[in-house]
């Protein structure tokens, strides 16, 4: 009788384990396949913006107010980019979104 407890609660365990591996491997590719997408969307959004002769990015600089013709960097980012200023940031955020004003 307490071969059989034991036996339950050791298989009861494993199945506990196994059911906890799953569910944890399931968020991660969850969260994998969301991230995927956001970066597919970005990367569709910045590839369809207008270009000129020079295939550079025609965009209205959000910091300047005024037209650029811009190369993009691997991250969809402008040359004229400069990490943590607010203008910046919300351009590269409106080129992933697809909401960038352009010419």
């Amino acid at each position: 009788m307490a071969d059989r407890r034991r036996l339950e609660r050791f298989v009861r365990s494993k199945l506990r384990e196994a059911g906890e591996q799953y569910e944890e491997l399931r968020r991660s590719t969850d969260g994998q396949f969301e991230e995927a997408r956001e970066a597919y969307q970005a990367a569709r959004n910045a590839r369809a913006l207008p270009t000129d002769e020079a295939d550079r990015a025609r965009i209205i600089c959000r910091r300047y107010a005024e037209r650029r013709a811009a190369r993009l960097d691997d991250e969809y980012r402008p040359a004229c980019y400069e990490d943590g200023h607010p203008d910046c940031e919300g351009c590269v955020e409106d080129i992933y979104a697809g909401r960038i004003e352009t010419w």
